[in-house]
């Protein structure tokens, strides 16, 4: 079933950059440019998520929040320019399920949303998600967070297998390093990109028979990585 979003923000190419990236995954997204306008529409349709910019024409972000939650309990994640951490408690205090302040890319956006479908469940909506990966003789299961090469499981720390399911799923796509760092670490990590380097190296020693001429996990050189069985 197509999952529906409503982004809500006056700046029109903010909404647009939103609209645009969800959109080619699949999602549904409308737009409003004013509190009124959001709260109305909200009322109208069923929408499985909410990005509620904080300063809106009308009704403010908090009040269109603080009136949702009195007809429903729909994920809503603030959009807010402002970094006092005050503001960010009041969003969650009005209802708010997350926040993510500007200037934020859409890579934060997705990471966002997924995390807010995990812990509200409210992603029944969501297209199913594979749950196993196999390729010649890699099987990656999802469910069971395990991976068999040849038969054998092999080990693999948390990161490690976060980032291989991200790529094993997303087969030849190129990930950049700061668009792992986002996905797998999280926007607000503390650290650089190396991090991710240096988790590809160990992986490629774990799964790749000759991690110098990997099988699996590639290089494109200046771009980032990417997963592909040529077997």
């Amino acid at each position: 079933m197509e999952r529906k979003v409503l982004v809500v923000d006056d700046e029109k190419l903010i909404v647009k950059g939103i609209k645009f990236s969800l959109e080619q995954d699949g999602f549904k997204v409308d737009a409003a440019y004013d509190g009124e306008e959001a709260l109305q529409m909200i009322r109208d349709g069923k929408y499985d998520i909410v990005f509620l910019d904080v300063m809106l024409p009308k009704l403010n972000g908090y009040e269109v929040c603080q009136q949702v939650r009195e007809f429903s309990m729909v994920p809503i994640i603030m959009l807010t320019a402002k970094s006092d951490d005050m503001d960010k408690i009041l969003g969650l205090e009005y209802g708010a399920d997350d926040y993510i302040t500007k200037p934020f890319n859409i890579l934060e956006v997705k990471a966002r949303m997924k995390a807010v479908f995990r812990r509200t469940g409210s992603g029944e909506n969501e297209e199913p998600a594979a749950k196993t990966v196999s390729l010649g003789d890699f099987v990656l299961d999802c469910d069971s967070r395990r991976l068999y090469i040849g038969g054998r499981e092999i080990r693999l720390t948390a990161k490690e297998y976060d980032l291989l399911e991200l790529l094993a799923t997303h087969v030849n796509k190129v990930y950049s390093r700061e668009s792992l760092m986002n996905i797998v670490w999280g926007y607000d990590f503390v650290g650089d990109v190396r991090t991710v380097d240096v988790h590809i190296r160990r992986l490629r020693e774990k799964i790749e028979k000759d991690p110098g001429s990997p099988a699996y996990v590639h290089t494109k050189w200046g771009a980032g990585y990417y997963f592909n069985d040529h077997e």
